[in-house]
């Protein structure tokens, strides 16, 4: 059954498929950037799902850290007059939303950005599929592990995809952060273990990672002292399908 609840998952956002209307405007889609070869095709699969999903539109790949060809330059090399959407392929809103991205349009008011992937409630299925894949029962405890932010909408949108993951399980369901938030990820594991210990439960440890791909962040969680890791949201279509939301949400208004 899990596996059947993880395929559906995956794949059924392959029935949305929409032909681009002429003179759309691109969709940079920008990601973050990880030295993570795995990672990198990943994020690049998201870029080519959305193009199999919206047939005839262009788009561009960009990134705000570590990898080229970085979004300021790719939105310079729009021609003059070009409509453009930057689609952050983030989970949260955070420095690259709120300083990264609107530096690199601040000069062509012809690119707007969309805003991140998360929260939404199919991210909460993916993790929850994620999770029954790994073997997770009823007396486990699950910590989601965001990558954080230095700003306090990160956070905020992190604590809404847990509380939307809370409304699809039984468990209890905490959050913690990789960097520059509280708690860590290890602390919230310690501090997860003992509140399933003071309950009487015997449960264990589940991370969830809220991270797109595997990739510096995602192969710290392994040392954080949880029973089981789960899978990255990636590889799914999904994220396709909510990039395109993101897109077609700016358009509309």
């Amino acid at each position: 059954m899990d596996g059947f609840f993880l395929g559906t998952a995956l794949n059924r956002c392959w029935l949305n498929v929409t032909l681009a209307p002429m003179n759309s405007p691109v969709l940079i889609a920008c990601a973050h950037g990880t030295r993570n070869a795995e990672g990198q095709a990943a994020i690049r699969q998201v870029m080519a799902d959305i193009e199999a999903l919206r047939p005839g539109l262009r788009v561009l790949e960009a990134y705000v850290d570590v990898q080229e060809p970085e979004l300021g330059g790719v939105v310079e090399g729009l021609p003059e007059g070009t409509a453009a959407v930057v689609v952050p392929l983030l989970l949260s809103t955070g420095f690259h939303i709120k300083v990264d991205v609107p530096k690199a349009i601040k000069t062509r008011p012809e690119v707007i950005s969309a805003r991140p992937l998360g929260p939404d409630p199919r991210l909460a299925e993916l993790l929850a599929a994620h999770l029954r894949a790994a073997g997770l029962e009823e007396n486990d405890g699950v910590l989601v592990a965001a990558a954080g932010s230095s700003l306090p909408d990160g956070s905020v949108d992190s604590e809404e995809q847990a509380r939307l993951l809370a409304e699809l399980l039984p468990n209890k369901v905490r959050v913690a952060y990789g960097a520059s938030a509280k708690p860590t990820v290890p602390d919230g594991v310690a501090s997860l273990r003992a509140e399933l210990a003071a309950d009487g439960g015997t449960g264990r440890v589940f991370i969830a990672s809220y991270l797109l791909a595997t990739g510096y962040f995602h192969d710290q969680l392994a040392k954080a002292g949880a029973d089981v890791v789960a899978a990255p949201l990636l590889p799914s279509p999904v994220l396709a399908e909510i990039a395109l939301e993101r897109y077609d949400a700016v358009l509309a208004s």
